[in-house]
């Protein structure tokens, strides 16, 4: 039997986004956020 960790819960926090510093996985995480906030609005 396996002994599971807790898992930390993520504390959300502003940050700055920088579009001249942002690469192309920067720029995917954004649109994996928009679009998850978007299903969670729809859910509401």
């Amino acid at each position: 039997m396996t002994k599971r960790k807790s898992i930390p819960i993520a504390k959300n926090e502003d940050v700055e986004f920088s579009r001249d510093l942002a690469d192309r996985n920067d720029f995917e995480a954004l649109r994996r956020a928009h679009r998850a906030d978007r299903r969670q609005e729809k859910k509401k």
